[in-house]
Order: C-alpha cells, then structure tokens, then sequence
C-alpha cells in the first residue's frame, strides 16, 4: 500500500509502479536548508496553493535551481494544517485531470514545513518571527480570497477584530492583515530587511490591495504610538517592501470522490476527503485541471527564484494588468457568465455538459472570436487567440472538471460591467466599430434579463444563485409574464439603463431597444430561450 509519509517516499520504485511521478531531490536536505534558510513564505495553505504554486517551487528543487522549499501558513483554517499538512509530513499528491479522463500523479514535496499563523499558537507563531527575521526570505505570497484583504464591512466600519489590532498594536493580532503587518514590523526590527509581499489571489489589482491594508493598519499603530513613523516609511520604500501585481489561472476544485476511488485502486491509502468545521473540503490529494497561467509584475528587493524556469511569466505591472483585462473581459470570464446563465434557463448543471451542445458552443465561440477578439487588450506575452481556442476546446468542456451554471451565476450584477460592458466601451472607443452592431453580448445581457423572471425555458420555477442586487433586480422584472410581451412595458429600462451595473446607459448607445427585442422573444412562451439563441446563433 502507498502512504504518504517521508519514509514511503523513500520507495521511488514502488511508487512510479503505481504510475505516480516521485521527487528529484532529497527531501529530508531540504527540509534542513529551509529551517536554516527560508526563501519563501505562504500564506493560505489551500488547494490553489498545493495544487499550482507549491508544484512551481518543487520544478526548481527537481531541477537543481534551488535547494529550499516553501514554508506553509495557514491563518483562517487551522484544521488544515492539523489535518492535512502535518500527519502526512507536510506531503500531497497532485492529480491532473486531463480532459481524456486520464489522471496525472505527482508526489508534491517542496513544503518544508506547516503553521499556524496565529500567536494562540505560541511556536508556531514563535517560529514564524524567527523566519521573517531571516535575511534569506525573498517572498511572502498569499492565496487567502479577496476577502482577506478587507478591513472593513459593508457599512464601510472597520471590523470589531481590525479595529481591536489597530488599537493594542502588533504584539497580538488577530485579523490576517494585522498578523502580516506584525511580522513586516518583524522585519523592520531586524535591520529594515527587503522583502516582496506577493498576492496570488484571483483579484485585479491585488498587490495594490494587500498594501492598502497593510498600511492602513502601521498608518493607525504610527497615529497611536504603538511603533515607530519609520516602520510606515519602511512600508512604503519601495526600495525595501514591494507588492507586485500578479494574474493568476487554474481550477483547483474541491476534492473529487472519482478521483479518490481512482487512488483506492492504485494502493493510494491517503486519500481521505474532509470538510472542516469552516466548511473548507480537502484531501492529502489535490485534483485540478492541466492548464495554468501565474503572470507576476518582477519587481523584487530582495531577490527571488528562477520561477519564470517552471513557466510562471515575470513582467511589467501594466502587462499584468493587460493579461488581467484579456482574461476577464474577453478571453474567459464573459464565456462563462454566458454559459452560466444560459445553463441556468436550459436545466444543465455542468458546464462541460453545455459545451456538448452545438448552439451553446457556438454562443461561446461568437462572444469570444466574433465580438472580443476584434477589442481584446492584447498583453504580448500571449496570444489572446490562442488563450481563447483553449477554453473553448480543452478548459470548458473537460467533463472532469466539476463547475455549475449556478456557482459561476453567483454575483452576475457584480460581473456583467467587467465582463460584457468594457467590450461595449471599447466598440464606443473604436471609430470602425459600432457598439449597436453586437448581437451575441446583448443576447447574452437579455438572457440575464430573462434568468431573472426565476423561470425556466419550459416555465417551470427556478432557483436563483445568490447576488447582492438579487432583489432589486427582481423587482424590476416582477410584472412581466411569460408570454405576454405587453407585460415588459419600460420593465427593463431601470436595469439596461444603470450606468453602475454596466458601465454605460446601455439605450444611450442604441442597444437598450436591442436588448429589449430579445427579451420579447425570449419570453414568448416555453422553450422560447432555446428557439431566440437558434434564430441569431
């Protein structure tokens, strides 16, 4: 049987027996080097994490370019590391699913060692001082979510456990921004040392927004003389502290019980799948499609590793930026909300399933080649074309790959403006191109219109996925029946006409009436969306 411990790994021939790629590189040495030495701290101890970054690090120790590993901090979910890290000597095993159904095995080995980020955990966070005060350490980075990087509630307050920090200081933090700003002061203490704080996470702009938070919290210790004004200055020299922009791109999903079931015939004994008390689902195995895209703004004090070797893209801020933009506004994300929507109104709950429909495929393929390409950012360093054919033929219709129409129709109000209204704005820009002849984007824009009725295409009651202007949004449309385009009235005006949901007034640019149009004949009566998309697709 395969156990996933440092003595098993020992066994190099036993495992790539049973088909699974083992470490090129002394493991027990570089666990050694990094306790002495550490390069690389990260912060969020989650699937992304194992699944893409920690294997970019172990491309380099298979190779030679390296010799230490990354160290693991987990400062939300503190079963992960109890868990999951930790009685398996901080090992995983990655499991590609390609889209033939065939699975990629892979022992992921470059995780030196597991923390809790969090000073109840008195050596762990002990140990984690030690590390930061280290002139070795080139990289913090983080996978937390958006939200870890939010100070304040929606009401725009400070939240009671950041406003507790910035009152007592950085002795004993307890919100994630504060326990990173803590170990920056760390650093400063020990001869102001250089230092890149790297946000992985899938946001715009997101080195931007872990120095807001960041300063924000030494700005409110400078103002309440719990450190010195120079710990803010040592922040904000750019010469010292750096916070680098960076894309990331990879479906990481929860742990699949195919997969699993897959690992049991192997001999693969580690292949629990749990779910914390925080509802975090993981496994000893991470699953995750073959695909992926780390695009990082190089900038660096203290130095880093040859990552750009292991394929990550090392670049200016601005073309980090444009890989963003091609990826959100044109090459990926807009084909997902259509498919999402559209799935949705025509009873699919799998998005691989969709693309096996030759209308829906089609829809993607007009959005994506016919209406985005012609005003697609194009960042230089890839080709949007080339991304785009690979979401179409290998991404979205991966049947191993478990997304839903209805996770991906979460928070629609909050996407079509990035998503479908900057391609619109960049059609206004163009003198050659006219925003009233689109015909894909605004049959998508009407179908979220027509999603919203909560009906299917055959009438029958449908849930909504969760969406902050969810009532709102459905109070505009709850006069309107279907099969009665008398009902619609000016129904839709205060949706199509909000500059805040889409960028621009959509009538104001002859594509409200246009959108109007097909929602009248989407409404027309059972299996009316089917019959629209079939008429102009």
């Amino acid at each position: 049987m395969l156990q996933l411990n440092k003595e098993s790994i020992k066994n190099v021939e036993k495992w790539e027996q049973a088909g699974v790629e083992t470490l090129k590189f002394d493991y027990e040495k570089m666990v050694a080097l990094t306790k002495e030495n550490p390069t690389w701290v990260h912060f969020g101890a989650g699937n992304i994490f194992r699944g893409f970054i920690a294997v970019l690090q172990q491309a380099l120790l298979n190779s030679g370019e390296v010799d230490t590993g990354i160290v693991a901090v987990e400062t939300y979910d503190y079963e992960i590391i109890d868990k999951i890290y930790r009685p398996y000597d901080n090992l995983g095993l990655l499991v590609i699913m390609n889209a033939d159904g065939s699975l990629d095995k892979t022992i992921v080995g470059s995780i030196s060692e597991s923390l809790v980020g969090d000073p109840s955990r008195a050596d762990d966070w002990q140990r984690l001082q030690e590390i930061f005060a280290k002139p070795s350490l080139q990289l913090a980075s983080f996978t937390i979510t958006e939200k870890g990087y939010n100070l304040k509630n929606i009401s725009g307050d400070y939240l009671p456990d950041v406003q507790e920090d910035m009152r007592k200081g950085p002795e004993c933090p307890k919100s994630v921004m504060a326990k990173v700003a803590a170990l920056a002061y760390v650093r400063y203490k020990n001869g102001e040392l250089p230092l890149a704080f790297v946000s992985m996470d899938n946001c715009s702009h997101n080195g931007s927004k872990l120095h807001s938070a960041i300063d924000a919290i030494a700005r409110k210790w400078v103002e309440n003389g719990l450190v010195e004004a120079e710990f803010l200055a040592y922040i904000n020299n750019p010469q010292k502290v750096s916070f680098p922009w960076t894309m990331i791109d990879k479906i990481t999903p929860r742990p699949s019980e195919t997969v699993k079931a897959e690992l049991h015939k192997i001999g693969f004994e580690s292949a629990d799948i749990i779910c914390t008390s925080k509802n975090t689902w993981i496994a000893p195995f991470v699953n995750a499609e073959k695909p992926q895209y780390l695009v990082v703004e190089d900038n660096f004090p203290n130095g880093r590793m040859p990552l750009e070797q292991a394929g990550v893209f090392f670049t200016d801020r601005e073309t980090v930026d444009n890989v963003e933009r091609m990826k959100v506004c044109t090459c990926l994300n807009p084909l997902h909300t259509a498919l999402a929507i559209f799935g949705c109104l025509l009873g699919y709950t799998s998005i691989a399933a969709e693309m096996q429909d030759p209308l829906l495929k089609r829809l993607v393929e007009k959005i994506g080649y016919d209406e985005g390409l012609p005003v697609v950012v194009d960042p230089g360093i890839m080709d949007p074309a080339a991304f785009i054919k690979e979401v179409i033929e290998v991404r979205l219709p991966n049947p191993y790959i478990p997304d839903t129409p209805q996770r991906i129709a979460t928070d629609t109000s909050q996407k079509v403006g990035i998503r479908f209204g900057e391609t619109i704005k960049a059609y206004m820009r163009r003198p050659d191109l006219e925003p009233q002849n689109l015909t894909y984007i605004p049959l998508v824009i009407a179908g979220w219109c027509r999603y919203l009725l909560g009906l299917d295409d055959q009438g029958q009651e449908m849930g909504l996925s969760p969406d902050p202007l969810l009532d709102t949004l459905k109070a505009a449309v709850t006069g309107i029946r279907l099969g009665d385009a008398a009902s619609v009235g000016d129904n839709l005006k205060p949706i199509l006409s909000n500059a805040e949901l889409f960028g621009v007034n959509l009538y104001e640019i002859g594509l409200g009436e246009k959108i109007e149009g097909y929602f009248n004949e989407m409404i027309a009566g059972p299996g009316a969306v089917r019959s629209t998309l079939q008429k102009y697709l």
